[in-house]
């Protein structure tokens, strides 16, 4: 199929997330406000997600006959449902003229050569996410808010009027909350109305998530099974919510609070099928296994917010635990003893160790030491250093 030397166009699917390099495709797919354009591949799809019949075979119909002369298939996005023939022609058209730009780049540039690149993160969030929903799009840069001005008066121009201008001297983060919100999508443990709480555990293979009543014991002679059944309910909002907030990805296992009914299963189940519609992001939820656990698996396109606002802890490199201090006590024990063996010409040893483990050796681990002391007929010096890192320490 290939030779050396060969040039290829390539498209970058999927970014690398952790792990895993990019994925890379030769069947370029460039989405638009309307239409995902596939010029390698004849098809014409709709999204499921358009729910009425007749509109899905208009769209499709539409599509056929007005992409004329460009090869190559649409997919008809979520956002078509709305839109109308002019609309969508001028996608079509739109697309196909980026297509010939980049033809045209490939005859002209040598390998390797970016020959498109897509819109930068404000406008891929204009044609993507913003709606008729939207009240208001606020830009705190003069020279951005001239910009997503000009580019919403290209893609919807009805929505103009609802880009403004933030001018105040708190910062627009402050302003709107979205910090408070961020350092809370950032905690494992999120607080529910009702006083349950869901722990979210980011792995390496999957995303957990645990569902517990907390403070909510229900009210009065409210039978045990209904306080679960809101618990698990007033959940699912808020585990969808933080699924989208997050941008979690991949397997995601939900161990809902155990319910004797099956009645009370299915409307758990009902509940987070149509919480997970609302999401753009495609998804699919299975039904509860015989463990109690749901799992859903989510399409993920980008790296988890997790992982793009923190890193590793530099104490623990990312397990979220340390040894404790009994354990690195006795492991400095067994190393001072070989060392002792090997220096056995000098009288003393020297422990050069992390503050805390130091004065737990003076104190609650100072038998260990006795114990060195004899069995190496050596005087044991302690020395504190907090440079160290916790699990670290240095014999000589």
């Amino acid at each position: 199929m290939l030779k050396a030397g060969q040039e290829v166009v390539v498209q970058i699917a999927k970014e690398p997330l952790g792990k895993k390099g990019a994925r890379i495709t030769s069947h370029v797919a460039l989405p638009g406000r309307f239409l995902v354009y596939m010029p390698t591949i004849d098809h014409i799809g709709v999204s499921r997600k358009i729910a009425s019949a007749e509109n899905r075979s208009r769209l499709r119909r539409l599509v056929g006959e007005a992409r004329g002369a460009y090869p190559g298939g649409f997919i008809v996005r979520t956002a078509a449902g709305e839109a109308t023939d002019e609309e969508i022609r001028t996608d079509i058209d739109f697309l196909g003229k980026t297509w010939n730009e980049i033809k045209h780049k490939h005859d002209e540039r040598k390998a390797p050569a970016i020959l498109h690149r897509d819109l930068n993160l404000v406008e891929r969030i204009l044609r993507d996410y913003v709606s008729d929903d939207f009240t208001a799009i606020w830009i705190d840069n003069e020279e951005e808010f001239a910009k997503v001005t000009e580019f919403v008066s290209r893609f919807q121009p009805k929505l103009v009027s609802r880009v403004k201008l933030y001018a105040k001297e708190q910062p627009i983060f402050e302003e709107f909350g979205i910090q408070h919100e961020l350092d809370k999508a950032l905690r494992a443990k999120v607080w529910l109305k009702s006083g349950g709480y869901i722990v979210i555990n980011h792995t390496e293979a999957l995303v957990a998530i645990d569902v517990n009543t907390g403070k909510f014991v229900g009210k009065g002679s409210t039978r045990l099974e209904d306080t679960i059944v809101k618990t698990n309910l007033e959940a699912v909002k808020e585990i969808v919510r933080q699924i989208r907030l997050r941008d979690l990805g991949g397997i995601i296992v939900v161990d809902f609070i155990d319910m004797e009914e099956r009645r009370n299963r299915e409307r758990v189940l009902s509940a987070l099928q149509q919480a997970l519609d609302q999401d753009k992001a495609p998804s699919k939820a299975l039904s509860f296994n015989e463990f109690g656990l749901v799992c859903i698996t989510r399409k993920r396109t980008k790296q988890a917010l997790e992982r793009v606002l923190c890193q590793p802890c530099p104490s623990c490199t990312g397990s979220g635990m340390v040894k404790s201090i009994p354990t690195l006590c006795y492991e400095i024990q067994n190393e001072a003893r070989k060392m002792a063996t090997a220096n056995a010409d000098s009288p003393n040893l020297t422990l050069r160790v992390h503050p805390e483990i130091a004065k737990a050796l003076k104190t609650r681990e100072s038998m260990l030491i006795d114990e060195l002391e004899q069995t190496a007929h050596k005087h044991i010096i302690i020395q504190s250093d907090a440079t160290l890192h916790w699990e670290q320490y240095d014999i000589y």
